[in-house]
C-alpha cells in the first residue's frame, strides 16, 4: 500500500502511551506528518499493527494510532510509522478535501 498524502517535515512534542510490555507514557516528538499519520522516535520497539494513545502537547489533538512499521533509528531508539484510525481535535495538518 503507497501513501496517497505526501508527508510534511515538522517536529511536533506529542506523548504515546499502550505499550503491551513497557507500560507508561512517552514524551517524544515528530520527524514528519501529514493528515492521517505521523513518523515519531520512541525509545521502545513497536510491535507492527499494535495500537497505541497519541497526544500532541500542545493544543487538543489525540487519536489511538496504529503502528504501520517501526525500525532502528541511529542513537535515538526506534523510528515508527502511525496511522491516525480514531483522530479529535485539531491536528497541525487539516484532512485533504474529498474530490
Amino acid at each position: 500500500m503507497t501513501r496517497a498524502e505526501k508527508r510534511i517535515p515538522m517536529a511536533v512534542a506529542v506523548r504515546i502511551a499502550g505499550h503491551s510490555a513497557l507500560p507508561g507514557v512517552e514524551t517524544t516528538f515528530t520527524e514528519d506528518v501529514c493528515s492521517c499519520g505521523a513518523k515519531v522516535y520512541s525509545a521502545r520497539r513497536w510491535k507492527k499493527d499494535e495500537r497505541l494513545q497519541f497526544a500532541t502537547l500542545a493544543g487538543n489533538f489525540q487519536s489511538v494510532a496504529r503502528v504501520a512499521w517501526c525500525m532502528p533509528a541511529r542513537e535515538i531508539g526506534f523510528a515508527i510509522g502511525l496511522q491516525f484510525e480514531e483522530p479529535s481535535g485539531n491536528w497541525v495538518v487539516a484532512p485533504a478535501a474529498a474530490s
